[in-house]
């Protein structure tokens, strides 16, 4: 499967960790935890408007009409800004893609791997040729319904959209090359985000505030954080070795040049993330999307864009692209830089 190209779009305006523990709106600790200096806000501009801005950058870049579209994937966890109204298929005619099948996908933080797997079966069934498809994600975290710094443990909230442009079969002057997606979930987790909640009428019934803080606590003081640390190690490392199986990779293949991190906090990621990581492959595990905080949905899209930000990988290289959401579920990418002729 071919990556055409890829956008992440970020809003101008910034919310610093400092002015936000200065200020009480987070715990100088839990600001210290996070390791994130800066959240990108957007004040003037909803999620799905900054997912057209996202979709047309990486249609552009890719050299790809909306009109050829025949599927257009758009992942999100927070509201998008109407009640009973599909955010995908306002994307799909803002942008011209008259032709193309609008889904939703409502995975949480995961949502953005979803997308893509889903794009990927999809564009893997069709029989024309050439075959695209577009995974949008965006998300706005906003006050007072949404704590950006304190809604949740081990993750701060950055507004922001994604694009990934797919084609079937890839050209050779695709940006990336998927080679594999391996995705597996703990779905009794799901309680975490629920705690001892009743089944609301409304949204904000049981809390005024998105707090996940508030039921993690209640599953934690029941099961423990033994259980679901465990969980999460056997989960990151099930799916990085079945990625590398399936994109017929060996663990200690020289061709290997990262393991690139899901947006969440510096600790979190510490203390889970990079010894389960070191115990599976001696590639480097690399944090680029500290300087945004998790982007909701959006983290694998916007670390696709990151590899080619920073041209991470010379034709014939390979990386992995990891994330994992509330469910929970979790999910690797391998991506190779195509040969240049």
């Amino acid at each position: 499967m071919g990556i055409a190209s890829t956008a992440v779009w970020l809003p101008e305006k910034r919310d610093g960790a400092a002015e936000a523990v200065a200020e009480d709106r987070v715990e100088a600790r839990a600001a210290r935890d996070l390791g994130h200096p800066r959240l990108p806000v957007a004040d003037a501009i909803s999620a799905p408007e900054m997912a057209v801005h996202a979709a047309q950058q990486a249609l552009y870049s890719g050299g790809v009409r909306a009109a050829d579209l025949g599927l257009l994937c758009h992942a999100w966890m927070h509201y998008q800004g109407h009640d009973l109204w599909s955010p995908a298929h306002y994307i799909a005619h803002q942008i011209g893609a008259h032709h193309s099948v609008p889904v939703g996908i409502q995975q949480i933080c995961n949502g953005g791997a979803a997308a893509l797997e889903l794009a990927v079966a999809r564009l893997s069934l069709e029989s024309s040729s050439p075959r695209h498809a577009l995974v949008t994600t965006a998300d706005r975290f906003v006050p007072p319904w949404f704590d950006r710094w304190r809604s949740d443990y081990g993750a701060a909230y950055g507004d922001a959209a994604t694009a990934v442009l797919l084609r079937q079969p890839a050209e050779p002057d695709d940006a990336l090359l998927l080679r594999a997606l391996n995705t597996a979930a703990a779905p009794h987790l799901e309680a975490m985000h629920r705690g001892e909640d009743p089944f609301a009428r409304l949204p904000r019934d049981n809390s005024p505030v998105v707090d996940m803080r508030r039921t993690k606590r209640v599953y934690l003081r029941d099961h423990g954080v033994e259980e679901f640390s465990k969980i999460n190690r056997e989960m990151i490392r099930y799916v990085v070795t079945g990625a590398l199986r399936d994109a017929v990779l060996t663990a200690d293949d020289p061709r290997l040049r990262f393991l690139l991190l899901p947006r969440l906090g510096r600790k979190i990621l510490e203390d889970a993330w990079y010894p389960t990581l070191r115990e599976i492959t001696p590639a480097p595990v690399v944090d680029w999307g500290h300087d945004t905080g998790h982007l909701g949905t959006g983290d694998l899209p916007a670390g696709l864009n990151e590899v080619l930000r920073r041209d991470a990988l010379a034709p014939g290289e390979f990386g992995l692209v990891l994330n994992a959401g509330a469910g929970f579920t979790w999910s690797c990418a391998v991506v190779e830089a195509p040969g240049r002729h």
